[in-house]
């Protein structure tokens, strides 16, 4: 639901924008705003459903009135199973219905917008370049990883250090921080490296001149910026648990 937003997407690559934008919204429901959208998906509600909006937003509200609908609706009633199950399964299931519903939407638009077999093709192939978010929910694309890279020290980057500040041994917080020379090898290391691990917060892939940071409870690892957290921060925290951990054990 998006508000009576008019659509003009005549691209393969203005669709697939719009895909990242609402599937972006959506991990952030499912992830670092975990809380909050537990709370919104009160089973005494009437049937609610999960939207992912192109600003990278979310909202939690009922289905659209107009039959049929302008969009593909998505799964409608999740907050009816929220406390009939174990919140990672409920999640999991959220997660599987929300990328049933953006390839819904990406597609409508490729139909809608006249887009050739080519077209279509490439529209896939851009998509399923992205970990889908029951991957990015469930861990399983950081698994996917790891069986990917041959690389031997990569679980032992992981070790508990202060912050796990995403980087080399040395904790690399960024960039300016290594001389120029030694920092173009970490920066070609780390990418080989680290190049298939994902963020947990917004599902994007590895980057060697952005501030990582890996929760020590679950191992994922997140954007700095996606948890708020600044590599000055990071140096003060022991130990590190990211929204989702820290929503878990917060709730009764």
């Amino acid at each position: 639901m998006d508000g009576g937003t008019q659509y003009n997407l005549r691209t393969v690559e203005e669709v697939f924008r719009d895909f990242k934008g609402r599937r972006a919204g959506m991990i952030k429901a499912l992830t670092t705003d975990v809380g909050e959208f537990y709370e919104q998906c009160d089973p005494e509600k009437e049937n609610l459903c999960l939207y992912g909006l192109p600003n990278e937003q979310w909202e939690v509200n009922l289905p659209a009135e107009e039959v049929p609908p302008e969009l593909p609706e998505p799964a409608l009633g999740i907050n009816f199973a929220r406390d009939g199950m174990q919140e990672k399964d409920w999640l999991s299931l959220v997660a599987v219905h929300s990328d049933a519903w953006l390839l819904a939407v990406a597609f409508h638009f490729g139909v809608r917008f006249g887009f050739d077999k080519a077209d279509r093709k490439c529209l896939f192939t851009m998509i399923n370049d992205l970990p889908t978010i029951f991957e990015i929910v469930t861990g399983s694309a950081k698994k996917q990883a790891k069986e990917k890279s041959s690389v031997s020290n990569h679980s032992s980057n992981k070790s508990k250090s202060s912050a796990k500040a995403r980087g080399s041994e040395s904790a690399k917080y960024s960039k300016s921080m290594q001389p120029k020379d030694e920092e173009d090898g970490l920066d070609k290391g780390d990418e080989e490296e680290h190049g298939d691990t994902f963020c947990g917060a917004c599902g994007e892939n590895y980057a060697s001149d952005e501030f990582w940071i890996c929760c020590d409870i679950c191992e994922k690892w997140f954007h700095g910026k996606c948890v708020k957290i600044t590599p000055a921060r990071a140096e003060h925290i022991k130990q590190y648990k990211c929204p989702s951990c820290s929503n878990k054990r917060a709730r009764p």
